[in-house]
């Protein structure tokens, strides 16, 4: 069913509210809320009421219901005062006051149609529907305890994981409301797809025995039935609810990874005359960054994404760290174009993405780097933890931009808790780097090097794990080190000297300029020269978004 009010048109079966063309991004919970107020427009409906269909009779405080209610009334650009569309009945409830009119399925599906051929149709119109974003459905765990007391804590698992998994916003979740009409029933994954809209299934169980509770999880694609994640956890049932938020927690870290490959691989099996701007979002990421060309090469990715939607913040965010990465690593000079670029880039991610985490936090790493505006860039990504606490890459960020602020503990804090939500990080010399970084800032020369040690353990040619390392070296008095990993620096940035090496530090440095002259001490005793070198990198060419 189709609902339209306003300038505002809400499909049920999609579970998408448009304004216009523009999609309204809403908490599952919001939007079943939302659409059961359209629903029963003709009746004032009670707390009672709302608590039984949204949250299936489970026990709600008020503050949660005013909240979801508050946010329903912010999606239709309604408030509690005007109340124009969601209007509260003193004593007696809310209803919904706007003029709706309706819009049914497809004539072919419905009375006179053989239930078969009906059923095929929505099915096939449903799945039609599942291609078109990622998504996903937390599915009742099973409780396999034969204890039914159980049940509270099962369902408590579906709500804990399905509210983390909406905090990614590129990521479609259907409200715990819907998925709980599963509870008991034996499902096949491409009919719940089909039935939901949704392109993965993540499914559970819990087991009690004795004083202890473990927890099977499964992530599928349903597409083809083929499982894409299994994690199991256990513990003892004293921490039941413990568990619950550590199960999560990690758990939610686990599948942002995992259905962001998926979806890299399916975009690039879509041919290039039909990308949509997602898809070329999707192709600019891993592992493009790291190297030259292929950064130039996400670079134009994304550019073309933003051609298609001047709006699409996660573009800019992800464009402004290629540039970001481009001066770490000592592509272009200090004077390029491409400096100035990429923080244009970053202020339009965050201007555009107020509510999108990878955004803020990309525009916040970058603005901290380049610029040298780390109280600016913490905002940043301050304001991403606060709506995805589980990113791994978010909290990365935020020690790197805590260490540009002598916040030493603050740094190995985040730094810590990034490796435990993604401890098989493929670019774990990005993580030990930024660790020997801050253990350089502290004046930790000893440990920095054991830093860097694992970081070039898992990429030998980082060029800024190699640039640190001999700066370390020199200071460390092991001249012999540091020429040798100045000579792989310079065979992989021929162009690297104490001057454009200064002119990245200086930002990052503001605050500490003892740390500046250090790293640059450092690097003249390994050798590297001071002049100003010859450059044969070409400029990307820019454009105009």
């Amino acid at each position: 069913m189709r609902y339209r009010f306003d300038a505002f048109e809400l499909d049920s079966r999609r579970r998408e509210l448009r304004r216009a063309s523009e999609l309204v991004r809403l908490e599952p919970q919001v939007f079943d809320l939302l659409e059961f107020l359209i629903r029963n427009r003709d009746r004032v409906v009670s707390k009672d009421d709302m608590i039984a269909t949204v949250w299936s009779g489970r026990i709600v405080s008020d503050s949660t219901l005013t909240s979801r209610l508050n946010a329903a009334r912010s999606a239709v650009g309604d408030d509690g005062t005007v109340q124009r569309l969601i209007r509260t009945m003193r004593h007696r409830g809310v209803r919904f006051v706007g003029d709706v009119s309706e819009e049914r399925e497809p004539a072919g599906i419905g009375p006179g149609t053989g239930a078969a051929d009906g059923a095929a149709a929505v099915m096939q119109e449903s799945a039609a529907a599942v291609l078109e974003t990622p998504s996903i459905v937390v599915l009742p765990f099973a409780n396999l305890s034969g204890d039914p007391a159980q049940d509270y804590f099962a369902d408590g698992m579906v709500e804990d994981i399905t509210m983390a998994l909406g905090r990614l916003p590129w990521l479609f979740v259907i409200a715990s409301a819907s998925a709980f009409t599963y509870k008991g029933r034996s499902v096949d994954p491409r009919q719940v797809a089909a039935e939901l809209g949704v392109r993965y299934l993540l499914q559970g169980s819990v087991r009690k025995e004795r004083t202890r509770i473990r927890i099977g999880v499964q992530l599928t694609d349903a597409s083809n039935a083929q499982q894409i994640l299994s994690e199991r956890f256990e513990g003892e049932l004293r921490d039941i609810f413990s568990i619950q938020d550590d199960v999560a927690t990690r758990l939610s870290a686990a599948i942002a990874p995992a259905l962001r490959s998926k979806e890299v691989d399916r975009a690039r099996r879509k041919p290039t005359s039909n990308l949509t701007a997602y898809d070329l979002f999707l192709r600019a990421l891993p592992p493009h960054r790291d190297n030259q060309a292929q950064n130039e090469q996400s670079l134009q990715l994304l550019y073309q994404a933003i051609e298609l939607d001047p709006s699409f913040s996660s573009a800019y965010g992800l464009a402004a760290w290629c540039h970001d990465i481009q001066a770490v690593f000592g592509w272009f000079p200090p004077s390029d174009a491409r400096l100035d670029e990429g923080l244009r880039l970053a202020r339009l991610a965050a201007d555009t993405g107020d509510d999108d985490p990878d955004a803020l936090w990309m525009a916040g790493l970058t603005i901290a780097t380049l610029s040298g505006d780390a109280g600016r860039g913490a905002a940043l990504i301050d304001k991403s933890l606060a709506i995805n606490p589980n990113s791994a890459r978010a909290w990365w960020a935020s020690g790197v931009v805590q260490t540009y602020l002598a916040r030493f503990d603050s740094a190995f804090a985040s730094f810590e808790r990034s490796r435990k939500l993604n401890p098989l990080d493929t670019a774990s010399y990005a993580h030990w780097t930024a660790v020997a970084t801050t253990h350089v800032f502290a004046g930790s020369y000893g440990d920095a090097r054991e830093a860097l040690a694992k970081a070039l353990l898992d990429w030998p040619d980082a060029p800024p794990a190699l640039r640190l390392d001999a700066a370390v070296c020199g200071l460390l008095g092991r001249a012999d080190d540091g020429r040798h990993s100045l000579a792989r620096l310079l065979a992989l940035i021929p162009h690297s000297t104490i001057q454009t090496t200064r002119a990245y530090l200086e930002p990052i440095t503001v605050t500490q300029p003892r740390v500046l002259q250090a790293l640059l001490q450092g690097l003249r005793q390994a050798g590297l020269p001071e002049g100003a070198p010859r450059y044969t990198s070409k400029v990307t060419s820019l454009r105009s978004v």
